[in-house]
């Protein structure tokens, strides 16, 4: 199991009222929300192994330098000029990112930030090395890409909490997008496009002409092979989007599909029974008031 930490503590931060607070008030509603939501995750799903993987770097050169729009209006106004671009997130929650980090620590879930890359690169290769299945818990439609029936990968996607799990194969994908597989997903995406990742996809081409146009030429390479055979069944508006589209379209595979070859850490990525640091714990669990949150996993990953 791969968790998509940063769309879980966000989710956990917004479902989780502000008035959940330590001792010294400051606000733990994101903390204990992520504590709960893997507590449910390994009782209802009872992985052998876990990874909460991080965000070391949210908006990668790499990236930008492909699609200077990548991500921009999630940057913080406030950052210095010249410094790493800062994610824009609510003042409450920044500070609970560290605690959430020594916790899992303490605990001895694994955790893996490589810096240079989104979390969705981490779970991207660490799904590509599984010999084993796969369950990916993400609220992020992005990693649908990584949908394999064949290597057994699917995404546990939250509705309600993690309690109410939408999980996604390549069956729901072809009954929700009309497309066969998780590569053709990432086709589809990048060009139907994204304005909150700040992509904007091939103008006038939305998620069903997408979707039509994958069916029938079999992904974004065989889209682009019509688009230049005069023979091919495309239209002459569809023709004249794609080309307008040509510069987008050169560098977009790239910023949209996920890395498989993140250079990752040894870890040991299975599930502990019992707390890696239990004097460690502890004083978290007194300092930050983690209570019954901390309890419940600590209960449930000795069961």
């Amino acid at each position: 199991m791969l968790l998509d930490s940063a769309s879980l503590y966000f989710r956990a931060y917004f479902g989780v009222p502000e008035s959940v607070k330590a001792p010294d008030g400051t606000p733990v509603n994101a903390v204990r929300g992520l504590l709960d939501f893997i507590a449910r995750l390994v009782d209802d799903h009872r992985p052998t192994h876990l990874v909460a993987c991080m965000d070391a770097d949210w908006r990668p050169q790499w990236r930008v330098d492909l699609i200077p729009s990548y991500k921009a209006h999630r940057v913080a106004e406030e950052a210095p000029p010249g410094e790493v671009d800062t994610e824009e997130v609510p003042d409450t929650l920044s500070p609970q990112v560290p605690v959430i980090e020594a916790v899992l620590d303490a605990v001895g879930i694994a955790r893996v930030g490589v810096p240079g890359y989104e979390a969705d690169d981490v779970i991207g290769t660490l799904t590509a090395l599984a010999k084993t299945p796969v369950d990916v818990v993400t609220g992020d439609r992005d990693l649908f890409q990584l949908v394999d029936d064949a290597r057994a990968v699917r995404v546990l996607y939250p509705v309600k909490g993690v309690g109410t799990l939408e999980t996604v194969d390549q069956g729901r994908l072809a009954q929700k997008y009309g497309i066969g597989s998780g590569a053709a997903y990432a086709d589809l995406a990048l060009m139907r496009g994204d304005p909150s990742d700040g992509l904007p996809g091939v103008p006038g081409i939305g998620e069903k002409t997408a979707a039509k146009l994958l069916e029938a030429h079999g992904d974004l390479a065989g889209i682009l092979a019509a688009v230049d055979d005069p023979r091919s069944k495309l239209t002459a508006a569809q023709r004249a989007k794609f080309h307008g589209a040509r510069d987008y379209l050169a560098v977009a595979p790239k910023v949209v599909r996920v890395a498989h070859d993140v250079p990752l850490p040894e870890l040991d990525a299975a599930l502990p029974r019992q707390p890696r640091a239990p004097r460690a714990l502890a004083e978290l669990k007194s300092r930050w008031g983690l209570g019954g949150s901390l309890e419940r996993l600590v209960n449930t990953l000795a069961r």
